[in-house]
């Protein structure tokens, strides 16, 4: 049994490594939630105001 476990912590390991130096985003914290936060989203907007834009005008 402890075979079983100390084969399972070496290959967390080596595929820990693996991902950190492949370049990956690795984040082990978890979920953030809070000012730290950087998505960025498009304006609901813009494809709204391409989309009422009147046919006629298009093709004029």
């Amino acid at each position: 049994m402890w075979k079983m476990l100390a084969g399972f912590i070496v290959f967390a390991v080596i595929a820990v490594f693996l991902l950190i130096k492949s370049g990956a985003d690795v984040d082990m914290g978890g979920e953030q939630h809070g000012v730290g936060i950087s998505h960025t989203e498009e304006p609901a907007s813009t494809p709204a105001s391409a989309a009422s834009t009147p046919a006629s005008a298009v093709l004029n």
